[in-house]
């Protein structure tokens, strides 16, 4: 019998990546013309616990506080996810992107709980983002990236790298009006999203890339 979660969309590409893109800017410039709309569709703990306002848990993937964050995150899911959902399908990527992204959220929001910290407020689709990334590095284990157009490299390594530094980031405080945490659960969630849907280890796939 085969098993549920592992169950396969038939393929189909209809630029879900763009559509993503496209609805990301739509709420950008509806909170710029209503700021108030930040709090109400960004993670607060506050108000997710209290006031019972499940949504965000849903709607901060799509909230971003100022152009440069929304501009270096949708580079990132223009760059990564159209190459992704070609090669998954624009169903499997879409659940990929919004399984990783709520996973993200849900974990951060058990952070805060956890660390106590509740006037803080989670936007941005960097989690969903992150996530995309590590299936890239996935799908194409050996491509390369180019940093600054020039320099070469390897998808795996780059991931590895951006590991390490949110985690340093996170440790030290650096920019802590970043929730690097976020990143990283991101990262986690797709690690695992490729485990229990698709039956494959990741590490195991960069192994058999650069050591077989």
């Amino acid at each position: 019998m085969q098993n549920p979660l592992r169950r396969q969309f038939e393929y189909r590409f209809f630029y879900a990546s763009l559509a993503l893109i496209a609805v990301n800017f739509v709420f950008f410039f509806a909170t710029s013309i209503i700021p108030d709309l930040t709090y109400y569709l960004g993670l607060s703990p506050v108000y997710f616990v209290r006031r019972r306002m499940y949504w965000q848990i849903f709607t901060y993937m799509f909230i971003h506080g100022n152009m440069r964050h929304i501009l270096s995150n949708m580079l990132g899911l223009f760059f990564f996810g159209m190459t992704v959902e070609r090669a998954l399908g624009s169903k499997e990527f879409l659940l990929m992107y919004f399984v990783c992204g709520l996973a993200s959220g849900l974990c951060s929001l058990a952070f805060y709980l956890w660390a106590g910290t509740y006037n803080v407020l989670l936007v941005g689709a960097s989690g969903a983002v992150f996530a995309i990334m590590l299936a890239y590095a996935v799908i194409f284990p050996r491509a390369n990236i180019y940093i600054w157009g020039i320099l070469p490299i390897p998808s795996p390594i780059l991931v590895a790298a951006y590991a390490a530094i949110e985690l340093l980031s996170q440790l030290t405080g650096y920019k802590s009006n970043v929730a690097h945490y976020a990143h990283l659960f991101g990262f986690a969630a797709a690690f695992l999203y490729f485990i229990v849907r698709m039956g494959v280890n990741p590490v195991s796939v960069w192994k058999n890339a650069y050591f077989s």
